[in-house]
């Protein structure tokens, strides 16, 4: 650590880490609600579940994101943080809206919106904390050096806060409500979050691997210019059966399918950066989370992405199982292992000492990763006999779901593995390694 206000940036993680593991196991709630419906219905039902899995998902997301910002932005920028005061007011209303959040849904209060359910003070907050960050972040980068990691970084988390204006638009009409929704939605995960991807990746592959700055910016402005070509029309996937023109269906099929290629060069880059620098960094668990972000993203937002982008296929897919798998492995691909690696990567400098636990940081990567491919695998069986049951044959939604019960177990002891890693994970980068110390000659006093 460089300069002394980057430890803002260990309160953001610590709180990203404290909400990762409400959310997975949130997650597991909602996964053993599939095999027996009637847990907690009266005390917890499963739409308030599902709202604590998702919004603490995205909470947890945009707190790393803000707090790798404020590691990253002053080393870059070469200078100390605007406003560290104002960062920490920033990280209270964030907190203090995602308790609010919370404690609405337990009581049955929620906008009703998929992933927008906030209530309306806390979106008036989560605003606030926004332009706050914008405010920061954008005089500590404007006062120091420029650079293409710190330029893009702040694109993405400039647009990320502007879009979340469209989340306060809630016409009566559903076609324009849903056309709205997904200019936050799909804009963000798709488009915006990129860019902030592709930034903090450039960030680590720079101190991981030792490779001229030149080369990472040179494939940085190629990622983001395909990212953003790809991304903003193919939000036209999500318009094929709202009610939109036809010819949704066509800019949709086509510019999701080119949304494969930024995703596919982040993966490349990563692996280039890493031949080309060759350097023995001790850190190599963050390296570990770098790559393997880099390839899950590739294959879960890429492939299980483009498996049913098209609109034929969607046709019949949309809103099944499918859907599911798609969004989890490229969650925890794109986003939730980059977070990590930027954890892995901060969080020793932050508490001042060496690389943490590394065995256990690596074995998580692995348990995590693992269970969520595993996951993956048994959505998209489930999902394709959901699709053809249900959507060819024409049998009715509950008589399908009785029949997908053994795949909904596999899914429930996959989300335990998710949880044991991130359990795993959560020990390894706050518990202190205890150092063996070898007994060996007593020291001699200098001058003797």
């Amino acid at each position: 650590m460089k300069y002394q206000s980057q430890s803002v940036a260990k309160y953001y993680f610590l709180a990203a880490a404290a909400l990762f593991g409400i959310q997975v196991l949130g997650g597991l709630l909602a996964g053993w609600i599939y095999i027996s419906p009637n847990t907690l219905s009266e005390i917890l039902p499963f739409n308030v579940v599902r709202m604590i899995h998702t919004n603490a998902l995205i909470v947890w997301l945009l707190l790393g994101f803000f707090g790798a910002a404020y590691y990253l932005v002053p080393e870059e920028a070469e200078r100390e943080l605007f406003s560290p005061k104002l960062a920490y007011i920033q990280l209270i209303i964030l907190l203090v809206g995602t308790l609010g959040a919370v404690g609405s849904y337990l009581v049955g209060i929620h906008g009703g919106r998929e992933f927008l359910e906030q209530p309306l003070w806390v979106k008036f907050g989560i605003l606030v904390a926004a332009v706050i960050f914008l405010v920061n972040i954008s005089l500590t980068a404007l006062a120091g050096r420029k650079t293409a990691i710190t330029n893009i970084l702040l694109m993405g988390l400039w647009l990320l806060c502007l879009l979340w204006v469209f989340a306060f638009i809630n016409p009566v009409n559903l076609s324009l409500d849903k056309m709205y929704w997904w200019m936050v939605v799909h804009l963000w995960v798709e488009a915006t979050w990129e860019l902030v991807m592709a930034a903090i990746l450039g960030f680590l592959m720079l101190k991981l691997t030792g490779v001229d700055r030149e080369v990472v910016e040179k494939w940085l402005y190629v990622i983001v210019a395909l990212a953003l070509f790809s991304g903003i029309l193919g939000t036209g996937h999500h318009f094929y059966w709202i009610g939109t023109p036809g010819y949704w269906q066509w800019i949709g099929s086509i510019f999701s399918t080119l949304e494969v290629i930024p995703f596919f060069a982040m993966m490349t880059f990563a692996f280039v950066m890493v031949w080309k620098g060759r350097k023995n960094h001790p850190n190599r668990a963050a390296l570990l989370w770098s790559l393997g972000s880099s390839t899950v993203a590739f294959f879960g937002a890429g492939v299980w992405g483009f498996l049913h982008t098209l609109h034929g296929v969607n046709y019949y897919t949309h809103g099944t199982q499918i859907t599911a798998a798609h969004g989890h492995l490229a969650f925890y691909g794109a986003y939730v292992a980059l977070n990590l690696g930027m954890f892995t990567y901060a969080m020793p400098q932050l508490l001042k000492r060496a690389p943490y636990n590394q065995v256990l940081n690596m074995a998580s990567f692995w348990l995590m990763t693992g269970g969520m491919a595993f996951m993956t695998f048994t959505l998209t069986f489930a999902g394709t006999i959901q699709t053809h049951m249900q959507r060819i044959l024409g049998e009715y939604y509950m008589d399908v779901q009785d029949q997908l019960d053994l795949f909904y177990i596999m899914r429930f002891g996959s989300g335990v593995a998710v949880v044991l890693g991130a359990l795993l994970f959560l020990y390894s980068m706050t518990v202190v390694r205890r150092e063996v110390v070898k007994p060996g000659p007593a020291a001699v006093p200098a001058g003797e």
